[in-house]
């Protein structure tokens, strides 16, 4: 492509809106263009790159046996009601764009195709024989984000692959599973991309167990936990550790001190000399359930421990059930305007015992009236431990679980895994620490869709059971976004040479020169001829600009038909570390050919 002919606008100045590097250069080196909010055209080089992606995608994926298909974008309500997350993706998590159409039916636009998929599968598989089924689409999907930003990286519309697999029972699922694990990790070597793969939490999506696969980048959204023996990884979310031993109380009996205006952890130790290990700390949660229930949680845990909202969340979502509901809508530390509608009395906050009492709490039909009482892990052993005495100014010292305080029923992981912390597996291995972008995400979903959708089979015995289920994701627009924000510098992008939307540019210094035109027409036309795709700069522009521009996009190899020429030869240029050589001009296309081969191959 000769960039004269091009659609090619590059901009001077980071765009006011773009927060990130990759989202800045991507608008910078004319890639993308925003339309609105959240929404963005790719323009001719984005596209290519997008291809590149979404074949290496297709590759892998047809490698494993996977079928491609093409399912709708607008999904009937009816499905998401079937499968019980229709109020979770439109009102709890809200990130459904629904609609109704003229007849008064509500839709939905597809943020992802669980029920699509399961309705075909109840339709067309019956037997065991059929089994497993591996099913897979790259498609345009939707999510109404609250608030859309990075550029393609949280985006309201971006391209996914999604692909589904069926089967007649666990074992063929963890087959299949193992499958797109080695298949995504090949996605993203062949795409270039440093990553790692976590352990991760389900979400809204479901299922028993989950990775995510995470390209390593300093302004990745998520945190990743990790062991240096390369046995453990996770996504903060999900991760599990042991916290730092706890240090031995010097409260030997118990007793209750007045400790006026200690109403924070900090306080509270310089005030009794004490170590944030050997108190309780009490936090209220206040959770609103699908069918409008308020439930409010006491929780207690170590001080120096952060909870884990997400591990939280899926906690309360497992007692779900008893309160009549089928999942949660919304998750909050209640503030003093949520208090005032459920307190029966002034709550003596900052000061709250384990055993704060249930008449705090002003039933009613919304709300319920006894405190969900959860003790995590890390609070179970302390002996002698410090906490709330339900009295303003006051706490106790030296108590013990199963004496002064009621040991609570259920004991749960609700802690935040961090930095520092001592690893399960290998306690001598401790925590570190990366940001990573989620690229893919792999779930075993079980039988979660299939029993509340009636999609079964007949096993040889000839009973019906539930088809046992897998999902596999990867964001295309989001991998190509990640690739950027691994790789640039203070110039521009550095595109991994697989997924680059061409291999070469040439850069004609002087298009007055007729020798630089003649030797950088013949280049062009060989290397794109020998499969080294190319991009010629033929416009009437100084070098410094042309060179600039060259940086800015990325492309891997810049070949100049400058002063060299006189010599038979040419500047070639490795845009990943600079380094510059002079290559004969009959030279060139087999030096360019075996660069490239190496790169996608190596």
């Amino acid at each position: 492509m000769r960039l004269s002919q091009m659609l090619f606008v590059t901009l001077r100045d980071d765009p006011a809106d773009a927060e990130i590097p990759s989202h800045k250069l991507l608008l910078r080196a004319g890639y993308i263009r925003r339309i609105g909010s959240g929404i963005y055209a790719y323009l001719p080089l984005m596209w290519r790159v997008l291809q590149k992606v979404s074949q290496i995608v297709r590759e892998e994926m047809n490698a494993t046996g996977a079928q491609e298909c093409l399912l709708p974008q607008l999904q009937p309500s009816e499905l998401w009601q079937e499968s019980g997350r229709w109020d979770t993706y439109t009102k709890a998590e809200g990130i459904m764009f629904s609609l109704v159409d003229r007849r008064e039916q509500q839709l939905g636009l597809g943020p992802t195709h669980e029920e699509v998929i399961t309705t075909v599968a109840r339709d067309m598989i019956r037997s065991y024989r059929q089994l497993p089924v591996h099913l897979y689409q790259l498609q345009t999907k939707f999510r109404d984000e609250i608030r859309p930003r990075f550029g393609l990286m949280r985006g309201r519309e971006f391209i996914m692959k999604d692909g589904y697999s069926f089967h007649a029972d666990e074992e063929s699922l963890k087959k299949t599973y193992q499958d797109m694990y080695t298949a995504y990790s090949n996605m993203l070597r062949r795409s270039g991309l440093a990553f790692r793969a976590v352990e991760a939490d389900s979400g809204a999506i479901g299922g028993s167990g989950s990775t995510e696969f995470m390209v390593l980048a300093d302004a990745g959204e998520d945190e990743v936990l990790y062991t240096e023996d390369g046995k453990y990884a996770a996504n903060v979310e999900k991760a599990v550790s042991l916290p730092a031993a706890a240090e031995t109380s010097p409260f030997t009996t118990y007793e209750k001190r007045e400790t006026p205006g200690t109403d924070t952890i900090e306080k509270l130790c310089n005030f009794l000399k004490c170590s944030p290990t050997q108190i309780v700390k009490n936090v209220l949660y206040q959770t609103v359930y699908d069918n409008g229930l308020t439930v409010l949680v006491l929780i207690n845990i170590r001080s120096d421990q952060e909870i884990n909202e997400v591990k939280l969340q899926n906690e309360l979502t497992k007692l779900a059930p008893q309160f009549g509901a089928k999942t949660i809508l919304t998750l909050t530390v209640p503030n003093a305007e949520a208090q005032e509608t459920w307190q029966a009395k002034s709550l003596p906050l900052g000061y709250i015992a384990p055993d704060l009492s249930d008449d705090y709490i002003a039933g009613s039909k919304q709300v319920n009236s006894q405190f969900v009482r959860l003790l995590d892990q890390t609070a179970v052993e302390l002996k002698n431990f410090v906490t709330g005495a339900n009295e303003s100014g006051f706490h106790v010292v030296g108590a013990n679980w199963g004496e002064q305080f009621k040991l609570p029923t259920l004991t749960v992981d609700i802690r935040k895994a961090k930095l520092g912390d001592r690893s399960l597996h290998n306690p001598e291995q401790t925590l570190q620490t990366a940001r990573g972008i989620e690229a893919g995400h792999i779930f075993q979903l079980g039988t979660k869709y299939s029993e509340a959708m009636g999609a079964t089979y007949t096993n040889e015995q000839g009973e019906e059971k539930p088809l046992v289920m897998g999902c596999y994701g990867v964001g295309v627009s989001r991998l190509a976004q990640s690739a950027v924000e691994q790789s640039y510098d203070k110039d521009g992008i550095i595109w991994p040479v697989a997924i680059a939307p061409y291999h070469a540019i040439i850069t004609i210094p002087n298009i007055k020169d007729a020798q630089q035109i003649a030797v950088a027409e013949k280049l062009y036309t060989e290397l794109n001829k020998a499969g080294v795709e190319t991009l010629l700069d033929d416009r009437d522009e100084r070098a410094g600009v042309k060179f600039k521009d060259a940086d800015l996009i990325g492309i891997p190899f810049r070949i100049v038909t400058g002063r060299a020429i006189a010599n038979g030869q040419v500047e070639v240029v490795k845009r990943a570390n600079r380094e510059s050589q002079e290559i004969a001009i009959e030279e060139v296309v087999n030096t360019l050919q075996q660069w490239v081969k190496d790169a996608i191959t190596g």
